[in-house]
């Protein structure tokens, strides 16, 4: 099943549109660069602000680019499970490997909504699945004993968890009992979690440091915890610049400054403040590892 680095890619956009050639060639950056995997259509890539016909583009140029080189995780989440279910097919059919879910943002349902949303899905689409719990975003929390349910769900394979709380972590994992696998979603907690016995990340900062973030984690698998720790200790700073401001708002911001993209958002989601954007810059001009630089 899928492990390691997964990244939550961003999405170019230019003019308005899609930036169909800068998004191609992100990818091949982001398999250059070794990550595991990629999530095309997630929160990173402002999927909330994506038409539907523009979310089965970007998952489509991605199946077709990648073709077949990693896994492509489609993120197919809406706080509208009809609309999850068609995006879920969507990504099926266009030759995706898995769907990232979402539970249903804005709506605050109750854990039996949030378990009958992910269960209607999984009966409706047979690919593999992988749950999201992100409660800063969603305004609720999936508890353990809901992701414990719905890990008896055969095509519910994995959960994303960006809670960054090591406890409940713990009391779910004991609970889905080895059922499912457990990704962080939180970059700058992803050694801990991986050392409670994750199996990787779906990471915002391996967009611009997929090297740096794949050592990491390759060095936490061969229990090479010197290197480890060494490799989370020079990926802080720029983890702290990724999130200064909403998520993908300085991640963009990043890729622009490389040369990489436009930094074009879409509303709500506006221009990184410039007292922010000189904070970024430094960090970058300051970042090292043993296996990558970032030159700005």
């Amino acid at each position: 099943m899928f492990h390691g680095v997964m990244t939550a890619l961003v999405t170019p956009f230019k003019d308005g549109k899609v930036d169909e050639e800068a998004f191609r060639a992100h990818l091949e950056r982001q398999i250059e660069g070794g990550v595991d995997g990629v999530v095309p259509a997630g929160s990173t890539g402002e999927a909330a602000t994506l038409s539907v016909a523009e979310h089965k583009e970007v998952i489509r140029i991605a199946v077709e680019q990648v073709n077949g080189r990693v896994p492509v995780i489609a993120g197919t989440g809406s706080n509208n499970t009809a609309e999850s279910i068609e995006l879920t097919k969507a990504a099926k059919s266009l030759g995706a490997d898995a769907s990232l879910l979402i539970s249903p943002y804005y709506v605050k349902p109750t854990q039996e909504g949030i378990y009958q949303h992910y269960k209607a899905i999984a009966d409706a689409v047979h690919i593999p699945q992988i749950l999201y719990n992100v409660p800063g975003r969603t305004a609720s929390n999936m508890e353990p004993e809901t992701v414990a349910r719905l890990s008896h769900i055969t095509n519910i394979v994995a959960i994303k968890d960006a809670t960054a709380d090591m406890a409940q972590l713990t009391r779910t994992m004991m609970a889905c009992d080895g059922r499912i696998l457990f990704y962080s979603g939180d970059d700058a907690s992803v050694l801990p979690f991986m050392t409670l016995g994750g199996s990787g990340v779906i990471s915002v900062v391996s967009n611009i440091a997929p090297k740096t973030m794949k050592a990491m984690v390759d060095a936490v698998v061969t229990k090479d915890f010197e290197t480890a720790k060494a490799m989370h200790f020079a990926l802080q700073y720029l983890t702290d610049a990724m999130f200064v401001e909403s998520n993908p708002i300085p991640v963009k911001k990043a890729c622009e400054l490389l040369g990489w993209m436009s930094g074009e958002l879409r509303l709500p989601l506006t221009e990184q403040a410039a007292e922010n954007t000189a904070s970024l810059k430094k960090v970058m001009r300051d970042f090292q590892s043993d296996v990558e630089t970032l030159k700005v």
